[in-house]
This record gives C-alpha cells, sequence and structure tokens, in this order.
C-alpha cells in the first residue's frame, strides 16, 4: 500500500511539431502614392464563351455579335418609329406605376362599385409646366394595365383548368382563350373609338385608358369561371355572372363619363358640350354598359 502511493507519475512527452516552425510575414501595407503590393482584391473576368467549341473561329465569333447587336438596335428603332407614336413607351410606364395597396383598392372597387366615391381623376402638374393626369399609384380613379394583363393571364389559365376538369383539354385552348379575349377586347375598344368618334368626343385620355377599362371586365369573368368551378346549380351560375356584369357595367358608366363627358374641373383639355350633345353621348355610355353582357357572355363559353 505504501509502495503504490510513493511511485511517481510518469514523466511528460510533448507531441512533435508536424507544421513547419517559419510562418512568412504579411505583406506591407503600401504608402501614399505607392503602387499595391502583396495580396489583391480580387476582380471577376467577363465570361467569354469558346466558340471554338462550336465550330468557329474568333472573327466569325465577332462577327456574328456585331450583327446581332445591329438587328436588335434596328429592331428597336423599328418599333419606336412605327409604333411609338400609337402606344408611347412613357404611356405604358404610367400606367403600370401601381403600387399594393392601390391594386387591393381597385380590386374591391371593381367588385363593389356601388359605395364609391368620388370618381373623378386627379390632375397635377409637370415639371414642363404641363397638366397631366396622375398615376394609378397616386389615383385611385386612374386605370392601370397591371390588372388587365393580369386578368387576362389568369382567364387564360382558369379557361384551361375548367377544361382539364371536364376531360377535354388540348393545348390549343390556350391559344384560343388568348384569340378570343383579344378579339372581344378589339372589338370594345373599336366600338368605343368609333362612338367617341361620331360625337367629336375630344378627351385627353388615350388608347391605353381604353384598353384598360376594357380589361377590367376580366375580373368579372374569372368571378364567373371560378364559380362554375365549384358545379353550382345554373341559378346561382346566373346570378353570380348577372352580378359581375351590372358591376362591371356600372364601373364603366362612371369611369368612362370622364372620357366622353369631360369634368372641367379635372381634365386637361377642357371643353364645352351642349345639352343634345350631352344627351346623346350619356346614351353612347349606356349602349357600351349593355354591350358588357355580350363580351362577357362570348368570354365565359369555354
Amino acid at each position: 500500500m505504501s509502495s503504490y502511493y510513493s511511485r511517481s507519475p510518469p514523466p511528460l512527452q510533448h507531441p512533435v511539431p508536424t507544421h513547419p516552425a517559419f510562418i512568412p510575414e504579411p505583406p506591407s501595407t503600401p504608402g501614399p502614392g505607392s503602387p499595391p503590393q502583396g495580396y489583391h482584391r480580387y476582380q471577376p473576368q467577363p465570361h467569354i464563351p469558346d466558340f471554338a467549341a462550336w465550330g468557329m473561329n474568333d472573327s466569325t465569333a465577332q462577327f456574328g455579335m456585331q450583327l446581332g447587336q445591329s438587328a436588335v438596335a434596328a429592331g428597336h428603332e423599328y418599333v419606336q418609329k412605327n409604333f411609338g407614336g400609337f402606344i408611347p413607351l412613357s404611356h405604358l410606364k404610367h400606367h403600370f406605376n401601381v403600387s399594393n395597396s392601390y391594386v387591393m383598392k381597385k380590386l374591391q372597387i371593381l367588385l363593389f362599385p356601388w359605395r364609391h366615391r368620388p370618381w373623378s381623376r386627379r390632375v397635377r402638374r409637370s415639371e414642363a409646366g404641363h397638366t397631366e393626369w396622375q398615376p394609378p399609384r397616386d389615383d385611385i380613379n386612374s386605370p392601370d394595365l397591371y390588372i388587365p394583363l393580369m386578368a387576362f393571364v389568369t382567364y387564360i389559365l382558369i379557361s384551361a383548368l375548367q377544361t382539364g376538369l371536364q376531360d377535354r383539354f388540348h393545348p390549343q385552348i390556350l391559344g384560343a382563350s388568348a384569340s378570343r379575349a383579344l378579339v372581344v377586347l378589339l372589338l370594345d375598344l373599336l366600338f368605343v373609338k368609333g362612338g367617341c368618334y361620331l360625337l367629336n368626343v375630344q378627351s385627353s385620355s388615350q388608347v391605353t385608358d381604353l384598353v384598360a377599362y376594357g380589361g377590367y371586365k376580366f375580373v368579372g369573368v374569372i368571378l364567373t369561371l371560378l364559380t362554375g368551378l365549384v358545379n353550382p346549380s345554373r341559378t346561382i351560375y346566373l346570378l353570380v355572372f348577372s352580378y359581375a356584369f351590372a358591376a362591371n357595367a356600372f364601373f364603366l358608366l362612371r369611369s368612362l363619363r370622364s372620357v366622353v363627358l369631360p369634368d372641367l374641373s379635372s381634365t386637361t383639355t377642357p371643353v364645352t358640350v351642349s345639352h343634345a350633345q350631352r344627351k346623346r353621348r350619356i346614351t353612347f355610355l349606356f349602349l357600351e354598359a349593355v354591350m358588357q353582357v355580350v363580351y362577357m357572355g362570348i368570354l365565359i363559353r369555354v
């Protein structure tokens, strides 16, 4: 027992280092005005495709790239020259200047337009001193193209879904639905433009405004198609379609009033309208509203 406590512990053995003892010093910090030395900041190099792997030499590849750039520039110039006057790019930017709150409020107005007030659009003075309409982000009554475009795409997808649930889907359904929607939009636009021309309506509203107003009908059509997906009774289906038509017709009556019967207090081009002209224009507004039942009836037949 005493020998156990008298035994001394074994001597410690230090491990032999396996790494080099020499550590290189970091590069010195360059002084002001002296060129940088040591480590440099990494700068990624532009990726240059290997055209040789495709059987093309460098001169042929450069010529092809220059030719492609020239074609893109020529196409952009052609579009601006031939279609820039019809739908200027600035007008498209104006109609897509929306916010999330605007989209939610606009959808609420499209589905429940009965208690909305007021309906007149707001104007502002530009930096050049000209009077122009406020963008949709700042004016809930300003027409936009974001909701009509999204509703247009949604209509095509829901049409395809409905035909798929009925076991009659075909890829041509997508093209047929898009063509049907474009034809309806074109007919509606021609009807409004023709009526404005015959009634000598001089308004500051552009073609994009009329396209936006015509595209809002897709919201009611989508509501009707979604109702049809749950297989309701024919009475409920017709009631939903009638409500969607009435909401869209009422919305157009109040919105197109600023186009057909401009308000002197909220227009960029004040004009005077006689009593007889006013009566004819109001009749035209009611015809445009009633025509929505035909357009929407065509769209729901998928």
